[in-house]
């Protein structure tokens, strides 16, 4: 057996065993490299130089940003969304896509998106009377936002990956995000009018300015780090440290709301998380060499071009290939898989590589909210009580918009590379 095509295949089958991710990559890069009669000393080398990465620094800095959050923050950009649109019916389903896509805005997590947003705004939705499907549902989508809006962790792991700036990637990945929340809230409008979903009294002013006051400090964070990052002021690195600083300061002494015998918690949930990421991403250098020698690339680049020279029908392909690597699959393992294989198959139809990067993450950000993986779906399902396939059912039509938004992105080149062509980072 070729040896990449064995790395793959070692880890696919390992995973669904229920080995860890990094364990299961670690073990079929082992493999391969024995296979393949190539130097054991491989795997040391390729995984400290797939660590060793300044652009890797953010990871760390934004998890440990996120879980400050969920823990304070959070509440009070719920407060500021319901004081804007609390009046609306349906406003607590409009609330959970709003305040999801400013808590990405800073996390650049799905799950701790889902955790954080879903953990408060479901249980406000059962209390209201909301079909509890769709409570789940729609804070199950939104939590994809995370992942989506920038700063997001798939997309500096696939920097990493093909050395295309992050900031760049950033940029590219902000409109796409715009579109993808304002189409679900949308949605969320013409649901909450269809069911008469109940609404609250209209705020005057001064208890909008209320709301603002108190929680000003929550949403100069999104601004900070995004206008810090695409104005030039620092780097993504450094706008992620920037972020765990100002979060500290903010829960710790402004807010009030998160005591220091909480840290030590926090701090460990972090290095857990990043762990895992930077154990796989150091691992995928030494696969994406075993895949890369053995020319298991090549090889799939001739079949795509003997299937077909359109460059639509590829993307189309691809489009499908990672919808189902979704629903498989964790979305960073994915990029780190996948990525390292597809670079010559892009060269070949002239595909952007930054493009392609935002479309691969939000196809795996889909993946977040399909079975059997659906981490985000299995999170807010939870935390609704609710029947999954239930869930499933009332999540579909806004899916559908997801993927709709997806087409849209994959096909109008200029929705993510516009942005970052006339701010250089």
């Amino acid at each position: 057996m070729n040896a990449g095509l064995m790395v793959i295949v070692l880890l696919l089958v390992l995973s669904f065993l229920g080995f860890p991710i990094y364990i299961s990559l670690g073990i079929g890069t082992l493999a391969a490299l024995y296979s393949a009669g190539m130097p054991m000393l491989v795997l040391p080398q390729k995984l400290f130089a797939g660590m060793n990465a300044s652009s890797l620094l953010a990871i760390p800095f934004f998890i440990l940003a996120g879980n400050i959050m969920s823990r304070s923050i959070t509440a009070k950009l719920i407060d500021v969304a319901t004081a804007l649109i609390g009046w609306i019916r349906g406003s607590v389903a409009l609330v959970t896509v709003l305040s999801s896509a400013l808590f990405g805005a800073i996390s650049g997590s799905g799950v701790a998106t889902a955790s954080a947003i879903g953990g408060i705004t479901i249980p406000a939705m059962k209390r209201e009377g909301y079909p509890v499907e769709f409570a789940a549902a729609v804070s199950s989508i939104s939590s994809i936002l995370g992942p989506i809006i920038p700063p997001s962790i798939t997309l500096i792991v696939y920097a990493s990956i093909t050395n295309v700036s992050v900031s760049s990637l950033f940029m590219g990945s902000v409109i796409p995000g715009i579109v993808l929340a304002a189409a679900l809230i949308l949605y969320a409008l013409f649901y909450g009018k269809r069911h008469d979903l109940p609404a609250h009294e209209k705020q005057t002013p001064r208890q909008i300015g209320h709301a603002f006051k108190e929680g000003i400090w929550a949403l100069l964070m999104p601004v900070i780090i995004l206008g810090g990052i695409f104005g030039g002021i620092f780097s993504p690195t450094e706008a992620a440290a920037v972020a765990v600083v100002y979060a500290l300061i903010i829960s710790l002494f402004v807010y009030k709301d998160m005591k220091f015998s909480e840290l030590p918690k926090v701090f460990v949930d972090a290095s857990v998380s990043t762990a895992t990421i930077m154990v796989m991403v150091g691992l995928s250098k030494a696969s994406s060499y075993v895949v890369v020698t053995s020319g298991l690339p090549q090889q799939l680049t001739k079949l795509f071009t003997d299937m077909t020279s359109s460059k639509v029908i590829i993307l189309i392909l691809l489009n499908i290939l990672f919808l189902i690597i979704g629903m498989l699959m964790e979305a960073n393992a994915a990029i780190i898989m996948m990525t390292p294989i597809l670079l010559p198959l892009l060269t070949a139809f002239g595909i952007d590589i930054l493009q392609f990067g935002i479309v691969m993450s939000f196809n795996l950000c889909i993946g977040l909210v399909t079975p059997p993986v659906g981490l985000c779906l299995l999170i807010c399902n939870q935390t609704a009580e609710t029947r999954l396939m239930k869930t499933l059912k009332a999540m579909m039509p806004m899916l559908l918009i997801s993927i709709v938004v997806l087409m849209l992105i994959t096909f109008v080149p200029g929705l993510t590379t516009w942005l970052p062509s006339i701010v250089k980072p």
